[in-house]
């Protein structure tokens, strides 16, 4: 597994929804606003606070959350 050091899951944080350096901005969010069309450097204009690194990490990391598989436990 990556290490994934910008992204920050604490439960006082936006609900502990994955979020960038532990600020208020979730991958979510970030992720969302890609896939409608919004470029990354509109982005960075917007969140002047963000680096590059930040939007790169959170596209992996949701690629990585989305080829994850649960796999149920037998019960007991």
């Amino acid at each position: 597994m990556e290490a994934f050091d910008r992204i920050t899951l604490n439960p006082e944080v936006m609900g502990g929804k994955p979020c960038i350096r532990g600020m208020r901005v979730t991958v979510g969010a970030l992720v969302g606003q890609i896939g409608a069309g919004r470029s990354i450097e509109a982005l960075l204009e917007d969140y002047p606070y963000l680096e590059r690194e930040d939007i790169a990490q959170a596209l992996r990391y949701a690629a990585w959350r989305a080829e994850e598989r649960e796999v149920p436990l037998a019960a007991a």
